[in-house]
């Protein structure tokens, strides 16, 4: 239907002028009912111009009302996938906190962790235990954006498939899986490493 022309405006009307109202003093019968059939066949071809003039401008209307509801259609559809969008932003700012969180945690435990097995200062334990918490406080953190990220697309995806089904929108144009959230899903996996090495004093990251 988008490739389909834009429909043309019917030209304007032009009609022969009403004929003049008869005037039957001093005329017979017979010529009067003559002449007044004459001029109420002149009203009926008037009237029957007007209403194929108003056929057309209606038929136009309709045509018009179909392009909009199509406009409106894909907009709708446009508006999905912007807030999919939308969704995939609030993730990264989730990621990004997350990620400054996890280093930031990791990097104050294995640098107090160092120093004490430099013999550079000793009695660091609450030190370490703050990395710790930061980087587990990370850990949660994208945890729940990767829970209400997920959330938020089924019932996304849901609403648009009821949507297509009752013809509110097309649905052709794709609906990718996240590369967004396949980053957040690898950086909680990297997170989970780091949390194990640092709780159970492994070196799990070489």
């Amino acid at each position: 239907m988008a490739d389909e022309p834009a429909p043309v405006r019917p030209t304007r009307a032009t009609f022969d002028p009403l004929p003049p109202i008869p005037d039957e003093q001093g005329k017979n019968a017979d010529t009067a009912s003559v002449e007044y059939s004459h001029y109420r066949t002149g009203l009926s071809r008037h009237r029957t111009g007007l209403s194929e003039h108003r056929t057309d401008l209606s038929e136009f209307r309709t045509d018009l009302s179909g392009n909009r509801t199509e406009l409106s259609m894909r907009r709708t559809g446009m508006s999905i996938q912007r807030t999919r969008m939308s969704a995939d932003r609030t993730l990264m700012s989730v990621i990004r906190t997350a990620l400054s969180l996890i280093g930031f945690g990791f990097t104050v435990h294995e640098v107090f962790r160092k120093a004490v097995e430099a013999g550079a200062i000793h009695g660091a334990q609450s030190a370490r235990t703050f990395g710790l918490s930061l980087l587990l406080l990370g850990v949660l953190l994208l945890l729940g954006g990767i829970f209400r990220h997920l959330q938020f697309a089924l019932e996304l995806r849901k609403r648009r498939h009821l949507m297509i089904g009752g013809h509110l929108i097309h649905g052709e144009s794709a609906y990718p899986v996240s590369m967004t959230l396949v980053t957040a899903v690898l950086l909680l996996a990297l997170g989970l490493v780091a949390a194990a090495s640092v709780i159970f004093d492994a070196n799990f990251l070489g």
